[in-house]
C-alpha cells in the first residue's frame, strides 16, 4: 500500500509517521476529522468538507491553526508524494485536527498548538457485488450518542460509539450497522447515512434524529432535485425501514450502496431498486462533471 502522512506540514512515510502520546487526540479523543476522496485526481467537494471540519471544531472550541488553502496545499502535496492522482488511481484522504500536545489535563489551555494530520492512501471502492446485488445491514443494539453527550453533528475523532455499533454488525456478518437514537428512531449507519424509498419518494432521517449531516447526503439532495426524484427528511421508525420499497446508504468513499436486507428482513424485492440505481448513476455523472470544472 502506497500511503503517505503529513504531520504539521512534514511529509512522512507510514513507518516514520508518529505523534506524541501526550497529544490530547490520543489521550482523550479530543479532535475532529474529515474523509475526502478524489475523482480523476481532484479532491471532491473539498470546500464543503472544510466547512464541516470548521463547524465541528467550533462545537468543541477547537480552532484550526491553518487556512483551508494551506490544508488543501498539504493535501495535494501528500497525494503527489503517495504517487496518486497521475496514474489513474484515486486517493482516500483523512484530515485530522487534534487539541495538540500538552499536560495530562482536560484544560485546553495546556495545549498551545493543535496538531494537523493528513493521511493519504489509495482509494478502494466497495466490492462490485455490493452495487450489483446489494448488501445486508444489521439493526444493532448500540444506540447513537445522545446529542446532549457527544453530539453526532461533531465529526469527532472519538469514534467509540460508532466502532461498537459497527463491530456488533460485523459479528452478524453485516456490511454496516444501522443505529437508532435514544427515542428508538432510525438515526444513521455507523459510517454512513441511510435512506429508504417508499412509493417513489426518497426519505432520510432529519438532523434532530441524532446523525452526522453527510456531505454525500447533502450532495445527493441536489442530484435528486436535478433529475426530478422527490426526496425529503422524515422521522423513520423500524417499521418504515422494514416496509421500504428500496433502501440504500451513502458515504464519501462508497457513494450509494443498495441495501437489500436488514438482518432477516428482506427489503422490497430483495434486489437493488430502480430509484437507487438512477440516483447512483446521476451522482457519478455529476461528480465527474464537477471535478472536471474545478480549477484545483
Amino acid at each position: 500500500m502506497s500511503a503517505m502522512v503529513n504531520i504539521n506540514g512534514r511529509l512522512l512515510d507510514t513507518e516514520h509517521a508518529v505523534i506524541s502520546v501526550f497529544d490530547h487526540g490520543f489521550l482523550y479523543g479530543e479532535g475532529i476529522y474529515e474523509v475526502v476522496r478524489t475523482y480523476d485526481g481532484v479532491p471532491f467537494l473539498f470546500d464543503r468538507h472544510m466547512r464541516r471540519l470548521r463547524n465541528s471544531g467550533a462545537m468543541i472550541r477547537l480552532d484550526l491553526p491553518v487556512s483551508d488553502v494551506e490544508i488543501e496545499r498539504r493535501v495535494l502535496e501528500t497525494i503527489a508524494a503517495a504517487g496518486l492522482g497521475t496514474d489513474g488511481r484515486d486517493a482516500y484522504i483523512r484530515i485530522l485536527v487534534t487539541r495538540g500536545v500538552g499536560e495530562i489535563t482536560y484544560d485546553p489551555a495546556a495545549c498551545p498548538e493543535p496538531s494537523v494530520v493528513i493521511i493519504v492512501k489509495p482509494h478502494v471502492d466497495a466490492p462490485p457485488s455490493a452495487y450489483a446485488n446489494g448488501v445486508m445491514v444489521s439493526l444493532v443494539g448500540v444506540l447513537r450518542n445522545h446529542p446532549g453527550t457527544v453530539n453526532p453533528l461533531i465529526k469527532s475523532n472519538n469514534l467509540l460509539n460508532n466502532a461498537l455499533g459497527h463491530q456488533e454488525a460485523l459479528r452478524k456478518g453485516a456490511f454496516e450497522a444501522v443505529m437508532r437514537n435514544y427515542r428508538g428512531e432510525i438515526a444513521e449507519c455507523s459510517t454512513a447515512n441511510i435512506f429508504i424509498v417508499k412509493d417513489g419518494v426518497v426519505i432520510t432521517p432529519p438532523s434532530d434524529a441524532g446523525l452526522l449531516m453527510g456531505i454525500t447526503r447533502e450532495f445527493l439532495f441536489e442530484v435528486a432535485q436535478e433529475i426530478g426524484v422527490p426526496m425529503r427528511e422524515q422521522v423513520l421508525q423500524e417499521a418504515d425501514l422494514f416496509g421500504a420499497d428500496e433502501c440504500f446508504l451513502t458515504s464519501t468513499t462508497r457513494e450509494l450502496v443498495p441495501i437489500v436486507r436488514v438482518d432477516e428482513h428482506v427489503i422490497g424485492s430483495g434486489t437493488p431498486g430502480r430509484i437507487t440505481a438512477t440516483l447512483l448513476d446521476a451522482f457519478r455523472v455529476r461528480a465527474r462533471v464537477l471535478v472536471g470544472g474545478s480549477t484545483r
